[in-house]
């Protein structure tokens, strides 16, 4: 409970701005690379580029194993993702934030604008496999308060 309640208290603080302010690591973790931050990106890029071309397979293939059992088939996932987080498929642009590793828990930020000017932040929790390859554990839509011109 602790930890959902950090990520929520980042979510927060980083669709109102404050995205600089959490991308030193915490003591006691491992910092990522650029490299790693990268990759991640690459992920989330990748998996959006299959979402808005309606592959659900494709998409689910960079979700975790977690995920993956969750939603079971594709067309489960995709459902999921057009009745929950429309806003992935919506965006007009999109820009990463500085990431952060939270109590252990790796967040790679996404800012959405959508059609309308408004202003979303994605927070996807990313977890690492046992390959060393990314996949994406989970995602937030969050609030903010900014606004597109």
């Amino acid at each position: 409970m602790k930890r959902l309640a950090t990520i929520v208290i980042v979510a927060m603080a980083l669709a109102a701005g404050a995205s600089a302010a959490f991308a030193v690591t915490p003591p006691g973790h491992a910092a990522l690379r650029s490299a790693e931050w990268n990759s991640i990106q690459l992920v989330i890029d990748d998996q959006l580029k299959a979402l808005k071309a309606g592959d659900g397979a494709k998409a689910m293939s960079y979700a975790a194993p977690g995920l993956r059992k969750q939603f079971g088939t594709p067309e489960r996932f995709m459902r999921m993702v057009r009745e929950g987080f429309r806003p992935l498929l919506d965006a007009r642009s999109v820009a990463f934030l500085d990431g952060a590793v939270v109590d252990g828990i790796t967040i790679q930020p996404l800012q959405l604008v959508l059609p309308d000017n408004t202003v979303v932040v994605a927070l996807y929790r990313m977890e690492r496999q046992k390959d060393g390859v990314w996949r994406v554990a989970g995602c937030v839509i969050a609030p903010s308060k900014a606004q597109s011109t």
